[in-house]
């Protein structure tokens, strides 16, 4: 091989080199200048059952920061008493919900990227339930409701051996409602509640859920139809779908819950020969 030759495989190898290491720099300062921790305004709500206001905290945020760091960073940095349930800070617990910017979220699935940062970001409790302090409320009420529902009865088993023979399709059609997390979002957002405060009267989104499940189960023979009429106030809902807007878990709640549950209560109690039909069948639908 020649000597030019050789300098030209020199030169070419070099020129390799240089663009290899532009392109690592270039790489390097792209992710430096991703990483790069700027000023944020949390306006937070503080107080407890006898009043509150809005407190707001500028602390610094970086790209993969969620809610939830935010005010956990509040809270060690500049309000040490701030006080905020969680959990998991997976979206599996449910218990960091909150309103950010007056949409019921959970704060740890809730990213900073998503949000308007060059405005305060508005941090507040669940205004349907009462407020106990800062961001905690007091979610005692939908336990309580939990236990006006009919629980679970099952058929007598279809085999000696004590088991029972279901089609797919049924079971499939309730598997949805178990993925419920209980962050009681879809309790916060319903107007019945938030607006109307039917707490009395209405059982809200969760609970009618939890009467889908149980209703549609391919085992279960309980009778709800009368109570969620009359005692659950199914009626009261206008199927605005904001229930399952917010729904962390995606469960079509309004359509796939609600509205069968409706169709049970109009058949039952509004049309005659549904009615009679359901008499002459001796079975629910």
């Amino acid at each position: 091989m020649s000597t030019t030759q050789t300098q030209a495989g020199r030169a070419t190898a070099d020129g390799l080199q240089s663009v290899r290491a532009g392109a690592a720099a270039a790489a390097k300062s792209d992710r430096t200048a991703s990483s790069v921790r700027r000023s944020a305004t949390f306006r937070v709500w503080r107080g407890d059952a006898a009043g509150g206001a809005l407190h707001d905290y500028t602390t610094e945020v970086s790209e993969g920061m969620v809610v939830l760091d935010a005010i956990h960073q509040i809270q060690a940095d500049q309000a040490n008493d701030l006080a905020v349930r969680w959990n998991c800070k997976a979206g599996k617990c449910g218990s960091c919900s909150a309103e950010v910017n007056g949409m019921p979220k959970l704060m740890c699935m809730t990213r900073l990227n998503d949000l308007d940062l060059e405005k305060p970001v508005t941090v507040e409790p669940m205004r349907t339930f009462p407020p106990l302090r800062d961001l905690v409320t007091d979610v005692s009420w939908n336990f309580e409701v939990k236990k006006r529902l009919k629980p679970f009865k099952p058929r007598p088993p279809d085999a000696p051996d004590g088991t029972w023979r279901m089609a797919q399709r049924d079971v499939d059609r309730v598997q949805e409602f178990r993925k419920c997390i209980e962050c009681f979002l879809c309790q916060d957002v319903c107007h019945v509640l938030r607006d109307h405060h039917k707490h009395a009267e209405f059982i809200g989104p969760r609970f009618l859920v939890q009467a889908a499940a149980l209703e549609m189960h391919p085992l279960d023979v309980e009778d709800r139809v009368t109570e969620l009429k009359e005692a659950h106030g199914i009626g009261y809902c206008n199927i605005t779908k904001c229930c399952t807007k917010v729904c962390p878990e995606h469960i079509t709640i309004t359509d796939n819950a609600i509205i069968p549950l409706k169709e049970r209560v109009v058949d039952r109690h509004y049309d005659p020969l549904a009615r009679l039909v359901q008499l002459v069948m001796g079975r629910k639908r």
